[in-house]
């Protein structure tokens, strides 16, 4: 059996070496015999060979060459395995089955890029049990009002359900990281809080909401190059407040707001 490659530090390679980790986070994912699972960066393939034997295909994206060639000889006996080797920034979501289960420990400097392209393709999925970087755990499960809260937990919030699982101690991992890391879940909504063809209109202002964070939304909302009359008047429509700040928003007021910066854009077209 050869050598497992040294870990990547130029790709953040921290791999999970603790067993009874491996058993909560397939607990956590709950995959059923049917089920197909996406896997981003399987590593040396601990996690990997737990999910086969639960499910019923296994799709793992690597990006490591070198690690790819050990995955093909370590795990040579999962005959449902699907190595692919590739960026997981350029994977193919959309031809994923639909329902698959996606359980990753996400190499923590594309966490939330690839979250992104994850979230892109609900559709697709039903749940996500992530591994991540404690502090972007903490943004995507923060409610109104908090520190935490801000552009990432609102397009996290408005496409899915996630809330935390458990912690893990840097001493499960080989090399330790720096930093903290949690298992977050994550349920896909089936109902849509904005309608897709909105989807684009509602991340723009967001982020133009949280641009400035220590200012009023209307103040930060024409910062971002929103006429101040059309501000004022999607503000009056929603019946928000100008002087509340982006992070005391909720989902909900979020989408009433992009709502009605769109209807006053077309009225004065």
């Amino acid at each position: 059996m050869p050598s497992p490659p040294r870990p990547l530090k130029r790709l953040g390679q921290h791999f999970l070496v603790d067993p009874n980790i491996v058993r909560k986070i397939v607990a956590a994912a709950a995959v059923q015999p049917g089920e197909t699972v996406l896997e981003i960066g399987p590593g040396r393939g601990a996690l990997t060979r737990a999910l086969c034997a639960v499910a019923k295909q296994v799709v793992a994206v690597e990006l490591d060459q070198k690690l790819g060639d050990y995955l093909k000889e370590q795990l040579r006996d999962c005959h449902n395995l699907d190595l692919r080797l590739g960026d997981a920034l350029e994977f193919p979501y959309a031809t994923l089955p639909e329902g698959t289960v996606v359980v990753a420990n996400l190499p923590y400097y594309v966490s939330t890029p690839v979250l992104f392209k994850l979230l892109e393709a609900r559709q697709r999925i039903d749940r996500m049990v992530l591994m991540l970087q404690t502090e972007v755990a903490r943004r995507l499960t923060a409610k109104p009002g908090s520190s935490d809260y801000g552009i990432l937990s609102v397009l996290t919030q408005v496409a899915a359900e996630p809330s935390l699982a458990f912690r893990v101690s840097p001493n499960c991992f080989c090399p330790k990281p720096d930093v903290g890391s949690t298992v977050v879940s994550l349920v896909m909504r089936r109902q849509h809080v904005v309608p897709a063809e909105d989807e684009a209109r509602f991340a723009r202002t967001v982020r133009a909401a949280f641009a400035h964070r220590r200012k009023t939304l209307a103040n930060s909302l024409r910062d971002e190059g929103l006429r101040a009359e059309q501000v004022a008047k999607a503000l009056a429509r929603t019946g928000i407040v100008p002087s509340r700040r982006a992070e005391t928003l909720s989902i909900e007021e979020f989408a009433a707001l992009a709502a009605a910066l769109v209807l006053n854009a077309r009225a004065s077209s």
